[in-house]
């Protein structure tokens, strides 16, 4: 086995990638590539078979993925690229970053097949005739055996994390599917570790491999304190605005992987009152050095950075380094959280994750041998207890540091004219100063209970409204009451699928459109969307900015609810469909229905 090692890191646009595949690269903001991939895409590129070994997380899926799509043709409808993954949602995460880097070849199609799906779809998307196949080793093995899945014009093949579908069981099933492929296609195969099983497939189907060994130098800093907060339904920026908010920090930097993220997160943090900057490639060197100056001198507190242009930033002031971005490798883990807790000072790391990263949670840990706690998000109570205490400093280091002695004439002319109490003056004030960030916790609105709370409770939900005497109208089977006097229920197309919950509702149209919190009414949160009570007369371009506001990664796109028809209509629209006739008299049966109808219809024949 040859080797090769790089004597400095190239550009993505110096690897000799196919056209489209290198568009999708920058408009994704990368900028260089990480040592596996700047070692794979070369030798992959001119069609030599690939030995590499590299931890998790360190850019494998890349370094295959764009040098096999440049060599891939798009017209050809057969499988001509396969990658075998160990776990189901491996095979589906690198799907998702094939389908990414070839959205700018036309006619090419991604399938991921792996067990627990039904065989059904994957039959009908089988016919398609997909040319990149992503799948676990059984179940890409069962298509084989069925006569569904045909490798006859196969190019190219990819193990990725070989030692862990030895692990798994998988290595028998790996050498039965390198039997079914043509003599003359490429492999490549990645594993974290060598094991002797694994040595022995790679001896055997691979011709003369390219040998590629990333070397891990992780090690971090005891005096970093590292955490990390899980995803979930609550948007990225909602919880770094809460963590924010309670963090006791000096300066910050925040990692994000694209250049054009840097621009956007750095936008929506000084919107909320940070003063931040990005700093990223497409800077010039003057703007970055400014920026830089800025945070030493303690004008700019928050820096939003992707990790080249972060490289060799050494800053006291930083006491915080959160990782809003998951990063691509360990390396770049180690590298972005060593920007605090430098000399000997604390310092504190944040790391956001989804479920499907977890994977590369684990690989971090391990790598760095040290275990990062799971923290809570703070909820409405612990910032305004933080706001408060803000509150109380503040008031302090200006009675200790102003004259206030004409503004103590102007409270004291005001109480005597008005005979008020002082201590009610200055809890007038205090409200007066703190309206854009109140000191009191938002009081959420309860959406509806769980189904289990709801069906241990008797059957009075079905009775009719004490009000009006009437059951609630319903919409898509949906009960809907009607709101209350000087509201009006709208319907947003988020819902509990998408992860929603009332409090998130409430939260974003609270602060992207400045509603208090009291001012929002009843939320029902369905399925796939909810309903919620706002006040009427809402103006229409605040019903229009509304309409944009995103949670839990999708967009509100409100409607105002007509209460007499199943179907949401636009702000303004006034138009309602006629109501059927309602029939006098006692209700029908439906026997004596079907025995009148004929004749009726004679009748009206005669007539």
């Amino acid at each position: 086995m040859s080797t090769e090692q790089p004597t400095s890191t190239p550009l993505f646009s110096e690897l000799g990638l196919a056209a489209p595949i290198l568009k999708a690269v920058q408009e994704a903001g990368y900028e260089t590539p990480s040592p596996i991939q700047a070692q794979s895409i070369a030798p992959l590129l001119e069609g030599r078979d690939l030995l590499g070994q590299a931890q998790t997380g360190t850019g494998k899926t890349a370094a295959f993925a764009l040098p096999l799509l440049s060599r891939i043709n798009a017209k050809a409808k057969s499988p001509q690229m396969l990658v075998l993954a160990p776990t189901r949602e491996l095979a589906i995460q690198v799907a998702e970053a094939i389908q990414t880097y070839a959205r700018h070849l036309k006619g090419l199609h991604v399938l991921p097949i792996y067990g627990g799906q039904s065989m059904g779809i994957q039959l009908r998307q089988l016919q398609r005739n997909p040319q990149v196949i992503v799948g676990t080793p059984g179940r890409v093995l069962d298509h084989i055996r069925r006569g569904t899945l045909r490798l006859g014009e196969l190019q190219s093949l990819v193990l990725d994390e070989a030692d862990e579908m030895l692990r798994m069981g998988f290595i028998d099933d790996v050498e039965t599917i390198l039997k079914e492929t043509p003599d003359e296609r490429q492999v490549a195969l990645f594993s974290a570790t060598m094991p002797g099983p694994v040595h022995r497939v790679a001896k055997r189907y691979l011709k003369d491999p390219i040998e590629i060994r990333i070397e891990t130098k992780t090690s971090t800093v005891d005096t970093i304190n590292q955490r990390y907060w899980q995803v979930t339904g609550t948007h990225k920026l909602d919880a770094l605005t809460r963590i924010l908010e309670v963090e006791d920090f000096d300066a910050m930097i925040i990692f994000v992987r694209t250049k054009n993220a840097t621009s956007e997160l750095a936008e929506k943090l000084e919107a909320r009152g940070y003063s931040s900057s990005p700093i990223n490639g497409d800077m010039n060197q003057a703007a970055r050095e400014k920026a830089v100056d800025r945070m030493k001198k303690g004008k700019l507190d928050i820096l939003v950075a992707t990790d080249v242009a972060a490289r060799g930033l050494d800053i006291p002031r930083i006491s915080h380094v959160v990782n809003y971005d998951v990063p691509y490798d360990t390396e770049s883990y180690v590298h972005r959280i060593g920007r605090t807790g430098r000399a000997g000072r604390k310092g504190e790391a944040i790391l956001f994750i989804s479920p499907r990263e977890k994977r590369m949670l684990f690989a971090i840990e391990k790598a760095t041998r040290q275990t990062i706690t799971k923290m809570q998000l703070p909820n409405s109570e612990d910032i305004a207890d933080r706001r408060v205490m803000q509150f109380n400093q503040q008031l302090s280091k200006t009675i200790e540091s102003q004259d206030l002695a004409f503004f103590q004439n102007v409270v004291n002319d005001y109480q005597q004219e008005h005979e008020a109490d002082p201590l009610e003056v200055a809890a007038a004030l205090a409200y007066l100063v703190q309206k854009s960030r109140p000191l009191k916790p938002v009081k959420h609105v309860e959406a509806r209970p769980a189904r289990r709370e709801r069906e241990s409770r008797n059957d009075n939900s079905d009775r009719p409204s004490r009000r009006e005497g009437k059951p609630p109208r319903r919409t898509n089977g949906s009960a809907i009451r009607e709101a209350e006097a000087g509201m009006q229920t709208y319907r947003v197309e988020v819902g509990r699928e998408h992860g929603a919950e009332a409090k998130n509702l409430v939260g974003a149209i609270a602060n992207e459109a400045g509603i208090d919190s009291k001012d929002i009414g009843r939320i029902s949160l369905q399925d796939n969307y909810s309903t919620i009570d706002l006040p009427e007369g809402m103006p229409k371009d605040l019903f229009q900015q509304l309409r944009k506001v995103w949670v839990c990664n999708k967009q509100l796109e409100i409607s105002l609810m007509n209460l007499n028809s199943p179907e949401p209509r636009e702000q303004g629209d006034n138009s309602e469909r006629p109501r059927k006739a309602k029939r006098s008299g006692k209700p029908r049966t439906r026997a004596r229905d079907k025995a009148r109808r004929p004749s009726q219809r004679r009748e009206a024949k005669k007539d």
